[in-house]
């Protein structure tokens, strides 16, 4: 099915650069409370993972358990117990920390306007994506620069959802806003393409299909992505107060702020696991796409190969944590190294290698 070419509307396209250009002013405002969030928060001495570390430990009675005292025919009943978490390995129990304000009351409110900041800037990133799109009534992930903006729309969009979803995710604000922001300067700096319409091959309703699913599963492929980089470094933390070290004042404060090693190593995993089925389906629409544009269903082009080479790190990561001696950080590092594929997939394939992929242009 071939979508006919409509003229460009200028007007709507100068709206969505400056969208575009509005929403990282705000996402920068964001960026700086996220910060103040992390500095204030700082102040409070947490030391929860310590404590929980360096205790002698102890027998803890099993959620809702009653134990009956014969005293003057009365019952005394326990506590239900603190729920910690067990890291993946088995080998220790520790708490989540409390997030990113730490508790503080200060920190807390430069998060709260954090948030709110975030919410304004991917509001009016997503506006300006629904401008370019209307600007030349079709998808509006057709070049590089397209997609950079589509991508990091959504991405923000999942963490937000996260949030709705009432999860502990307010860690990601920082790390998300900070590449948000490196995304949308390249783009707008070496990735600008001018709003225009697409060459045959690309004008297609599997453009909405295929793409689509593309950068949702990038999206969170980079949640997981952060989630399990912040594993690694909270992993090291917790061997270290385990093993009788003394980190620093500014690596306690931060890495006190983040759930246990074990949440995010779970979180990241959950992450993975849900989105690695659609991101089958993006190849295999890939291939039925390309099936109807060049008559073939697979060529070993440089982006169905890097694609495939994507899919095989994430697999081998899903299998390497169904297997007990590749749990916890080994398995981490399959994941940042799939993700690394993904995003050569998309920058090193389009910009450094010429492919039947080429001409979606920059």
């Amino acid at each position: 099915m071939i979508l006919a070419a409509t003229a460009t509307n200028e007007s709507l396209a100068q709206l969505s650069d400056l969208l575009i250009y509005s929403s990282m002013a705000v996402y920068t405002l964001a960026f700086f409370a996220h910060i103040a969030e992390w500095v204030f928060g700082s102040r409070s001495k947490v030391g929860r993972t310590a404590a929980a570390l360096t205790s002698a430990p102890k027998a803890a009675p099993a959620a809702g358990v009653t134990v009956k005292v014969k005293q003057a025919g009365g019952t005394a009943v326990l506590d239900k117990p603190k729920v910690v978490t067990r890291s993946a390995a088995g080998t220790r129990d520790v708490p989540d920390g409390p997030g990113a304000a730490g508790g503080t009351v200060k920190g807390d409110l430069y998060g709260r306007i954090a948030i709110s900041l975030t919410v304004l800037a991917f509001a009016i990133e997503a506006a300006g994506v629904v401008s370019r799109a209307l600007s030349v009534q079709r998808a509006p992930w057709g070049n590089m620069y397209e997609f950079s903006t589509t991508f990091s729309t959504v991405a923000v969009g999942a963490y937000l959802g996260f949030l709705v979803a009432k999860k502990n995710v307010r860690w990601i604000g920082l790390p998300l806003v900070t590449t948000v922001l490196l995304d949308l300067g390249m783009a707008v700096t070496w990735l600008k393409t001018p709003s225009d319409q697409l060459v045959p091959a690309l004008d297609s309703y599997w453009l909405w299909i295929h793409v689509s699913t593309a950068i949702f599963c990038g999206a969170v492929f980079y949640i997981g992505a952060v989630a399990t980089l912040l594993y690694l470094f909270r992993d090291s933390y917790e061997n270290k107060l385990a093993t009788g070290g003394n980190p620093g004042s500014f690596a306690r404060s931060v890495m006190e702020r983040l759930p246990s090693a074990a949440s995010l190593d779970k979180f990241s995993y959950r992450v993975n696991a849900a989105v690695f089925p659609l991101w089958t389906f993006t190849i295999i629409a890939g291939a039925i796409w390309a099936g109807d544009a060049w008559g073939r269903y697979w060529g070993w082009d440089a982006k169905e190969v890097w694609s495939f080479i994507t899919w095989v790190g994430y697999a081998a990561y899903l299998h390497a944590r169904a297997t007990a001696g590749w749990k916890g950080r080994k398995a981490a590092y399959i994941a940042l190294i799939a993700f690394a594929c993904f995003l050569f997939n998309y920058y090193g394939v389009n910009i450094f290698v010429s492919s039947k992929h080429s001409y979606a242009g920059v």
